[in-house]
């Protein structure tokens, strides 16, 4: 079993005794919610299921307090802290929060050192930064050495807003071959969405273990301390937001049910360490990074209940809205997540999937139109072949189509749609292609434009051999 080394030892495991739970409080079954929703996955781990759930879990019966958060004395002598995701004074259906019982607070460690170089960054200023409206494409983004764990192969593409004002996006890549070990991280400034392309993250967070491959994706919500171990050379993105966090869109008419639904989304159940190992604690603070060290480990959360934690989603249940009569739906159909924005129906941040589907409209030019839009729309490929751009969006590389920017099929896709005898067919099988679209307008980092090594200074040419076809005799 590949996943045998990741979930064996003795000191990580749950206690799962008759005996103590006999010795524990009682409780009510149907108080009991991480018994209640929890099941092994596909990767041998257990998951509790559902979105912005007030979910809770423990590792030793009795650890959760019960009927309030912060008694006298913990049991088993942990300590009760609090994980704040939202102000305290935030509307019910807004307010994020979670309570931990741990080992040892988080308050215990040394003085935070700033880190001075760090590909993940803005420090510079964006006074400094590239600006084009260009069209642009990167080639599948190189894997760099060996050396390299989670932490140290980020790299930010773009960014825009500021993590001080509470506004703003990034998207990075990541690309790294080596385990995190006894290094974990945090971020101050945001949630971050992590979409692997290639290799398992196997991911040990303070709720709990949770495996992301690609075709899978995982969020990771400001704050929470985290390390990533890998098996093989991994590479992804990561869409970066600062302010809000994200929701499910709102469905409108399509009704109740639809897109990603909410019973699809995976979180982890509780488990812990208890060592003496130094751990170094990384960590993002107004996009800087830092670092200081402590002499447990950040992963000794016993027992925690709330409703801030990270989850996971399988890019497969997404359930497919399509058009089934005449023209091509907008792009906002395909919308897994959303991060509001300051105006009512414009999000700082979406998070758009192209999965497998049918098309079957009639009289209908059917791939992607040509646009030009009021959005930032920066696009990657996990898998196969996008099908607005056969051979030009390649795994592992990437797109921006800026604010107002032009942009659609190349000529390739444009002539086969123009002229293909319309019948139900298959699209994007075997792929998976995705989109972050912002309302902000990004700037480019010194590493997007000139660092990388994989910018195509051609992809202009996509489209120049798009002939002319006017003509003033009516078809």
């Amino acid at each position: 079993n590949e996943y045998k080394s990741y979930l064996s030892s003795e000191s990580m495991e749950c206690e799962d005794n008759s005996s103590k739970k006999k010795e524990a409080r009682k409780r009510k079954p149907d108080t009991e919610v991480s018994h209640v929703f929890k099941k092994p996955d596909s990767d041998g781990l257990e998951y509790m299921y559902g979105f912005g759930n007030e979910f809770q879990s423990e590792c030793l019966p009795g650890a959760l307090p019960e009927g309030q958060n912060t008694p006298q004395q913990c049991a088993y002598g942990l300590y009760a802290e609090q994980l704040s995701g939202s102000a305290f004074t935030c509307p019910r259906e807004t307010n994020k929060r979670t309570w931990l019982y741990r080992i040892q607070p988080s308050v215990k460690h040394t003085p935070f050192q700033e880190l001075k170089k760090h590909g993940c960054s803005f420090k510079e200023g964006y006074e400094n930064l590239p600006v084009t409206p260009e069209p642009l494409r990167w080639m599948p983004f190189d894997l760099g050495p060996d050396c390299h764990d989670f932490i140290d192969g980020l790299h930010t593409l773009m960014g825009a807003g500021d993590p001080c004002s509470r506004y703003g996006s990034a998207i990075h890549v990541y690309m790294c071959s080596s385990s995190m070990k006894n290094n974990a991280f945090y971020n101050s400034d945001g949630d971050w969405l992590i979409v692997p392309q290639l290799g398992v993250l196997y991911i040990t967070t303070e709720m709990g273990k949770m495996t992301v491959a690609p075709n899978e994706i995982c969020v990771i919500q400001q704050g929470m301390k985290f390390k990533v171990d890998v098996k093989e050379q991994s590479r992804g993105y990561i869409l970066e937001v600062w302010g809000n966090h994200f929701t499910l869109p709102n469905l409108g008419p399509i009704g109740a049910n639809g897109l990603a639904n909410p019973r699809d989304f995976e979180t982890p159940v509780a488990w812990y360490e208890h060592t003496n190992e130094k751990y170094v604690i990384r960590n993002k603070f107004q996009n800087r990074f830092f670092s200081c060290e402590q002499d447990h480990s950040p992963f000794d959360v016993v027992a925690w209940h709330g409703n801030y934690v990270p989850y996971k989603y399988k890019l497969r249940n997404f359930m497919v809205i399509n058009a089934t009569a005449f023209d091509h739906a907008d792009p906002s159909i395909f919308t897994v997540l959303t991060c509001t924005g300051m105006r009512e129906g414009t999000a700082l941040c979406d998070f758009v999937i192209f999965p497998p589907r049918w098309a079957v409209q009639e009289n209908t030019f059917r791939p992607p139109y040509f646009h030009r839009n009021c959005m930032s729309e920066f696009m990657g490929l996990i898998s196969g072949s996008y099908e607005a751009k056969p051979h030009t969006l390649q795994p592992g590389g990437a797109t921006l189509h800026s604010m107002m920017t032009p942009h659609g099929p190349n000529t390739e896709c444009f002539e086969a749609a123009s002229k293909e005898v319309l019948k139900p067919v298959r699209v994007a099988t075997n792929s998976m292609a995705f989109m972050f679209e912002s309302s902000l307008s990004y700037r480019l980092t010194q590493y997007a434009v000139y660092h990388c090594s994989v910018i195509d200074p051609n992809y202009w040419q996509t489209w120049d051999d798009l002939p002319v076809l006017f003509t003033k005799d009516k078809k």
